[in-house]
């Protein structure tokens, strides 16, 4: 499909309902787009403005957003253009579908923080989240904080973003005990984030502080461990660290120090602005530290994305593999090779972090995989790929054929082509999809990844590092249904076994994870963080129980959740979910059966139920009438649901399930529960 074709007229259901509006200013503007390798964030915003006269909202809002992605690079970013890019989104913003997310943001600093505070929403809607933003006056962060007559306890955030510069670390110039000394500040800081949690419930995001580049003891300063230069540095090397404890839930780090090396540190912070304004982040920059503190606000809010989708001929190799054969592309020797070299280890630790990859390629796949096979310099394998799409179909439908497959959301992916025409094809019809460009150069094919911040995660699970295989499983799984003469063979192919087991200190991360991110099997879509899930498990009115499944191609690890609090002789159940992993294959059957006995060994008498529709969890809608509920009521679009006890439970059982309940250090265990040692087989 040609740019050209691409860009036809036509009626298109997935963006405004309304023609795509191919003026004359939208073909001028997409041939100034087409002009170069990588769109300028002039020329994308000369597109958004075109597709907004042509009465498109959504397509503006895209090229839009398009802009901002080309106004920000490890060279810093394009102040103006960012602006241009927000005057535009502002101007079509109540013309848009709502935001996936929406959330309180309040941004407390200890510096002049108006233009980061003016872009956030912007990059926030980027990201997926529909933000209202509050600042705190200049330096007043911890006095915020702190009074509850303050603006911010008026505004009661969701979100709380420490802007915060070197300066506000209380940090002596030399000091006799430098860890004592780091130690000391890091709990003013941790003291920061409980307040923020425990007056508001608040997620906190921490900026990282930039170590200045003027050192007068220069190139001593390192092995000076008392000096300020010294402490500056491990204090931000801490303050990473205790994020990633039990002391920083719900706590994103944005590490401004590898930011401002990217542009150069004299480049982030301007003397003149520092001077003039108080203001810590040169004009420049403020637009990529809005980008990237929307990324993790976004990875807080299950906004990140979960597969990349990888073109081969000049994207993971050099040249053409029908022209040169699978010995003959290039990769691993010479300059263009050791690039592309270079850029499939990137794709590999990005693997690493629990981002699944596929591949989208207009290819014989048989080549295909001799390539793979047969080149010692490939350092990717198909083994590391959960969905090959190799044909000569257009790429739209493909890469919605590898959604498909995997199970998850368009907007779950990110394509990136070194074709403008490909990349444009997608674009133009699968506008959930983020579309990387890649420059002319594959030295900078690194880079280009590199600088696209939106696979951001909240924390790395055991289930992060095993999601390629887990959904290269789904893939295979696909092919056997395909294949099966019923849905009940299919299933019973698959060998299910689930493990289902209370609440652990080991299975938060993983939990807080799938409750921010889970959205077509989810009865209430809510969101609660870590601090609120571990709140839960602490407390025993709650009963939480994890359930992990395997089967003969994969164990998927934990795929479902159970949150529910007993009110009287009631168990009402908060939430429940499951992964698209494992959705249809009966195991939320399964888990109503575990979930009967449960209330049943709790003394309960009836179990309650609430149904909340979202833009994506229809499928749901009718699985509590379907168990046997009865509705009692209604708030609004959402159904509350009630099964009075004890009720018959009849399951599928093609899926072998074990039930663990295990006495836990979390909380108190009622009674009722079974040792860690006792484990009842509960489906045939």
């Amino acid at each position: 499909m040609t740019v050209e074709e691409s860009n036809a007229p036509r009626t298109d259901d997935t963006t405004d309902g309304t023609t795509d509006g191919t003026t004359d200013e939208v073909r001028e503007a997409l041939a100034a787009i087409g002009a170069t390798a990588v769109p300028t964030s002039r020329a994308c915003l000369a597109l958004a403005k075109a597709h907004r006269s042509a009465g498109s909202p959504r397509r503006s809002a895209q090229w839009a957003f398009a802009a901002t992605d080309a106004a920000t690079s490890g060279a810093g970013a394009d102040f103006a253009a960012w602006l241009g890019a927000d005057r535009v989104w502002r101007s079509v913003r109540e013309q848009l579908p709502p935001a996936p997310r929406a959330a309180r943001v309040a941004v407390l600093g200890s510096y002049t923080t108006t233009q980061f505070t003016q872009l956030l929403p912007l990059a926030c809607a980027r990201a997926g989240v529909d933000v209202e933003v509050y600042e705190c006056g200049y330096g007043l962060f911890r006095a915020e904080l702190l009074d509850p007559t303050s603006g911010l306890h008026a505004f009661a955030p969701d979100v709380i973003v420490l802007a915060v510069e070197e300066s506000a670390v209380d940090l002596p110039a030399r000091s006799d005990d430098p860890e004592a000394s780091v130690e000391a500040e890091l709990t003013r800081w941790t003291s920061l984030w409980d307040t923020a949690r425990s007056r508001f419930g608040a997620r906190v995001v921490q900026h990282d502080v930039v170590v200045p580049a003027d050192v007068a003891l220069g190139h001593l300063a390192d092995q000076t461990p008392g000096s300020r230069h010294w402490m500056l540095r491990r204090f931000s090397e801490r303050l990473g660290e205790l994020a990633g404890t039990a002391a920083g839930q719900g706590v994103g780090i944005v590490d401004c120090e590898r930011l401002a090396s990217t542009v150069g540190k004299r480049t982030w912070t301007d003397a003149r602005y520092v001077h003039a304004a108080k203001q810590a982040v040169a004009l420049g920059c403020v637009p990529l530290l809005a980008q990237h503190t929307a990324a993790v606000i976004g990875a807080q809010y299950g906004r990140s994305r979960k597969c990349l989708v990888l073109d081969l001929d000049n994207t993971l190799w050099g040249g053409i593999l029908g022209e040169l054969g699978p010995h003959g592309i290039e990769i691993g020797h010479g300059a263009r090779g050791e690039a592309f070299t270079a850029f499939q280890r990137y794709v590999l630790d990005l693997k690493e972090k629990g981002v699944v990859l596929a591949i989208c390629s207009k290819n014989d796949e048989a080549h295909v995989r001799e390539a793979f096979e047969q080149n010692p310099e490939m350092l990717l394998s198909l083994d590391d790929v959960a969905v090959l799409e190799a044909g000569w179909g257009d790429k739209p439908t493909a890469v919605r054929s590898i959604a498909r497959t995997l199970g998850i959301g368009e907007d779950s992916l990110v394509f990136v082509d070194d074709n403008p025409a490909e990349r444009e094809a997608v674009r133009e019809l699968l506008p959930d999809v983020d579309v990387v460009a890649l420059p002319r150069e594959p030295a900078g094919y690194v880079a280009a990844l590199a600088d696209y911040p939106f696979f951001e995660t909240e924390a790395l699970t055991a289930e992060d590092a095993a999601r390629t295989a887990q959904y290269k499983a789904r893939a295979r799984a696909v092919e056997v249904r395909e294949n099966a003469g019923t849905l009940e063979e299919y299933l019973a192919s698959l060998d299910m076994h689930a493990d289902v087991a209370d609440l652990g200190p080991d299975d938060l991360a993983r939990v807080a994870q799938l409750l921010g991110k889970t959205n077509q099997f989810n009865l209430t879509t809510r969101r609660h963080s870590r601090a609120d899930v571990e709140a839960m498990a602490q407390d025993p009115a709650w009963t939480g129980q994890v359930v992990r499944v395997r089967d003969r191609f994969a164990d998927h690890g934990i795929v479902g959740v159970l949150l529910a609090r007993r009110d009287g002789d009631v168990l009402d159940v908060d939430s429940w979910l499951l992964s698209c992993r494992v959705i249809g294959r009966t195991v939320e059957d399964e888990m109503f059966g575990v979930l009967v006995r449960t209330a049943d060994s709790l003394g309960c008498t009836s179990l309650r139920g609430t149904y909340v529709p979202s833009a994506k969890n229809s499928q749901v809608a009718g699985l509590y009438e379907r168990l046997g509920f009865e509705q009692v009521g209604r708030d609004g679009s959402s159904t509350v649901w009630t099964l009075e006890l004890p009720a018959a439970v009849s399951t599928p059982g093609l899926v072998r399930v074990e039930v663990a309940q295990r006495v836990i250090d979390l909380r108190d265990v009622p009674s009722a529960r079974l040792d860690d040692e006792q484990k009842v087989e509960v489906s045939r």
